[in-house]
């Protein structure tokens, strides 16, 4: 199997408090790969350090996507390389309509045909953007800003996205639908790197299950294995 991302031996630090100490693991073409672990372990980081959002991070060891190395390089560099992330707390542009969101995320193409078939392909994962797609992102529902955060990283045509803590602040009715539509995505031969505090829901959707403290991994393996582990629940 393909390895599409490949971390090796990161360390990425706030001031003098390191966040993530030599943390590796690969992420292999079309899987669901999940990160669990409690608030403050360093998740967030890891996905924040591969997209480069974190200045001069890491400060030790190497990132590679499609083979290639990309740590250090600028967040665009990597979006155009075909990673799209989706950050906890949605950060929706909410003086912006449904639409001129989903527009954001393909702001980097240029092929206005294949985008407006992928406005439809958005829609039928999320119907109720269409009904509200003339309505300002700042009036939907937590829900409904979740589902526009995953369809705006959706419209970059990703080859591998991120999703971090996409069941934070919903409804456990909510967190199912969200769940069968990772699912769906995944299907349609995106590859996923999830970011999870509800470690059942997300091991029940995912290949590969890290569960990460104190910016380290302690255990890995199977999603379906670790699902049942005693020390995992």
């Amino acid at each position: 199997m393909t390895k599409l991302l490949e971390i090796k031996n990161i360390e990425t630090f706030y001031v003098l408090i390191y966040a993530l100490r030599g943390v590796s693991l690969s992420v292999d073409e079309g899987t669901i790969t999940a990160i669990l672990g409690n608030n403050g372990a360093g998740k967030s980081t890891i996905l924040k350090t591969v997209m480069g959002l974190l200045d001069d991070q890491p400060d030790k060891g190497t990132i590679e996507f499609m083979g290639k190395r990309i740590d250090g390089k600028d967040p665009e560099v990597i979006v155009r390389m075909g990673i799209s992330y989706v950050p906890e707390g949605r950060e929706v542009f909410e003086e912006l309509s449904v639409r001129e969101n989903l527009l954001m995320g393909a702001y980097i193409r240029r092929d206005r045909a294949a985008i407006n078939r992928d406005f439809d392909q958005i829609y039928g994962y999320f119907p109720v953007l269409k009904e509200r797609a003339d309505q300002w992102a700042g009036t939907l529902s937590g829900g409904e800003q979740q589902m526009l955060a995953i369809g705006r990283a959706l419209m970059n045509r990703p080859k591998l996205l991120f999703l971090d803590e996409p069941s934070l602040g919903l409804s456990p009715l909510l967190v199912r639908e969200i769940f069968n539509i990772i699912r769906t995505i995944n299907k349609e031969k995106v590859t996923i790197l999830l970011v999870e505090q509800n470690a059942r829901m997300a091991l029940n959707i995912s290949d590969i299950g890290l569960i990460l403290e104190n910016g380290r991994f302690v255990m890995k393996g199977r999603s379906e294995e670790l699902v049942e582990d005693k020390d995992v629940k």
